[in-house]
């Protein structure tokens, strides 16, 4: 039996788009973005349990160095060393790009690109996981923002 191609990625980008949404983001110059990831995703050293992160840069002066924070910014679950990631068309939406991982494993988180900017951040892996992380099947996902409730 043929599996058609087309209505599988489209099944995938749809899981994945369900998966992931932004809380908020606010002050540019550190970047702040939350998102909410509905299952593990690994990041560089770790994975991530499903959950909501503070994304942000570590000083708004070094754009290669980026903080995962828990929600309340509280916690540092990571603290990575990025290279700049350009893309073609900056969107009003935060983008993030993942591999998805073989025999069960958590997708990878490859990029991060803040609302409106064309240069983003490409998470550091080793020489042997990025050879490996390249073959994987990539998805880059807009993930739209949820309204904030008023205070």
């Amino acid at each position: 039996m043929k599996i058609n191609k087309v209505a599988l990625l489209i099944a995938f980008a749809i899981t994945s788009l369900l998966f992931m949404e932004v809380v908020a983001h606010a002050d540019e110059a550190d970047q702040y973005t939350q998102i909410r990831f509905n299952h593990a995703i690994e990041i560089p050293g770790k994975i991530l349990s499903a959950g909501t992160y503070l994304f942000k840069l570590e000083s708004p002066d070094n754009l290669s160095v980026v903080q995962i924070l828990s929600a309340d910014g509280t916690h540092t679950y990571a603290t990575l060393q990025t290279i700049a990631a350009e893309r073609s068309e900056p969107t009003a939406d935060t983008v993030v790009v993942l591999a998805e991982q073989p025999n069960g494993r958590p997708e990878t988180l490859l990029k991060w690109f803040y609302p409106g900017n064309p240069s983003g951040h490409q998470f550091v892996y080793s020489k042997q996981e990025e050879q490996q992380l390249a073959q994987d099947r990539q998805q880059t996902i807009v993930v739209k923002e949820t309204p904030q409730a008023a205070d």
